[in-house]
């Protein structure tokens, strides 16, 4: 029988413990960096899957901000007391105004006869508090502007959408409410919304618009009608739809500053016989403002191009197509 180190006689049973007792503290912790090998494993994969996920969703997320540039677009959903025309609230979910699609008269544009580069300054969404700022500026250089407007029936207003047809600036439609999820639910609800603008323009004004900007551009993805529906209809009505080729980037629910918004707008404008660039008029856009005397600067330093309002003359920029 085993004995001990004082010649003390062991037990067989108790051997057996005492090895299996070894055993276990020898695999106990074995077992343990086992799972837990098995567990970090188990995470690794896991984590590269929630990962490649994320990227796939941000890929996701980027398409349709790109996509969405509305005015930001996107040409966004303004608040329901700014849609209305009952104030100048911030813009709920920013408007991106970044086209993806090439415009059908971009770089393709042939200047006219004289040799003479176009350059539209197109704003978005006033009558607001600054409207008359804007006007300012541009009666200071005396430069002609298009206001792509919405409906405001406070009376406060009501001079602004004058001001802007006395002082030889084109009046042009955007749409009355601004309500994304109303506007683009069937053909007939924005039928709707743009034939109750283009009357209350007349009405304050006398003018009977016949140019229009969709919200977000034509090339929105929020839309539940086809755009080419919406399109075909304006053709009916003998109305044009302008979007744009240059974006100011001030859509952006983020602070933009003038000089970023100079720059945007200046960067590629030598690209382009004819550039429509997208600005906006809302109490929140300062930044533009600011920026707007440098910019008719600039674009006035250039050689062989003039600052022009849309007029029937005007070629159009579509993101997408008529057909």
């Amino acid at each position: 029988m085993p004995q001990t180190d004082a010649g003390q006689v062991r037990s067989p049973a108790r051997v057996q413990r005492i090895r299996r007792l070894k055993r276990l503290i020898i695999m106990v912790p074995l077992s343990t960096i086992l799972i837990l090998m098995i567990l970090c494993i188990f995470l690794g994969i896991r984590l590269h899957m929630v990962k490649k996920e994320l990227r796939e969703a941000q890929a996701v997320i980027d398409r349709v901000s790109v996509m969405n540039q509305t005015d930001a677009g996107a040409d966004g959903i303004r608040s329901g007391e700014e849609a209305s025309g009952g104030g100048d609230a911030l813009y709920t979910v920013s408007e991106v105004d970044t086209f993806t699609g090439k415009a059908e008269t971009a770089e393709d544009t042939v200047k006219d006869e004289d040799g003479i580069r176009k350059v539209y300054l197109t704003f978005d969404d006033g009558p607001s508090s600054n409207t008359g700022r804007i006007l300012d500026i541009l009666a200071d250089y005396d430069v002609k502007a298009t206001f792509f407007v919405v409906g405001k029936e406070k009376e406060e207003y009501r001079p602004l959408y004058k001001r802007i047809v006395d002082e030889g600036h084109t009046l042009a439609m955007h749409s009355y409410s601004h309500k994304y999820d109303e506007i683009y639910q069937s053909l007939e609800s924005y039928s709707a919304d743009l034939r109750k603008l283009q009357e209350f323009l007349y009405d304050v004004t006398g003018v009977w618009c016949r140019y229009c900007r969709f919200p977000g551009g034509s090339s929105n993805t929020v839309s539940r009608v086809d755009m080419h529906e919406l399109i075909a209809y304006l053709d009916d009505q003998d109305m044009s739809y302008f979007d744009w080729n240059i974006s100011s980037g001030d859509a952006a629910s983020t602070y933009i500053s003038s000089a970023d918004i100079l720059r945007n707008c200046t960067v590629n404008l030598e690209k382009y016989d004819e550039a429509i660039i997208l600005m906006h008029d809302a109490s929140d856009k300062n930044s533009t403002v600011e920026a707007l005397p440098k910019l008719i600067e600039t674009i006035q330093s250039m050689e062989d191009t003039k600052i022009v309002p849309i007029t029937d003359d005007t070629e159009p920029i579509h993101h997408i197509s008529n057909d």
